[in-house]
């Protein structure tokens, strides 16, 4: 059931007008996207077919796939980046659609005991050049796209 006022609920709905480059995976509870803050190299939100507000109002079954699909997921940023450590996070302050935020962190993030949305937030607020810098990765977006797409593909991930 999908929501007419909510922004995820909205590009599900139109998730075929997206490009490779910020459509990685259509799992079947879920879609894999290229996070905007390639800072964080492999950034990707983790987004529920299913609009609810809270992981226990999906059914058992969905949110048990739901989950195994961000672990898939979190396996192939594994694999393809291989970072000190992988932040998982669920919030939906802004957005309240499930949706779960995986962002790699690494030993060369000069931030990297901060909390990444304060990087984020600045990005937002002052834009120019901290903006640049937290949207912009150690490579191109589609190449990023393409490598974890290519782990769920060798991890033999569930498409819809």
């Amino acid at each position: 059931m999908n929501e007419p006022d909510c922004p995820w609920c909205w590009k599900m709905e139109t998730i075929d007008e997206f490009g490779a480059s910020d459509v990685i995976w259509r799992f079947p509870h879920s879609v894999a996207l290229l996070g905007m803050w390639q800072f964080y190299q492999g950034y990707c939100v983790l987004v529920s077919r299913s609009h609810a507000t809270e992981l226990n109002d999906l059914p058992t079954d969905e949110r048990r796939a739901y989950l195994d699909e961000m672990c898939l997921l979190a396996q192939a940023l594994q694999t393809g980046y291989r970072p000190h450590k992988l932040n998982y996070e669920l919030l939906g302050n802004q957005v309240p659609h499930l949706h779960w935020h995986l962002f790699p962190r690494y030993l060369d993030d000069p931030e990297r005991m901060s909390a990444v949305w304060l990087g984020i937030d600045k990005a937002e607020r002052e834009g120019g050049a901290w903006r640049r810098r937290m949207e912009t990765g150690r490579e191109e977006r589609a190449t990023t796209a393409a490598k974890i797409r290519q782990a769920l593909q060798n991890l033999g991930a569930p498409q819809a």
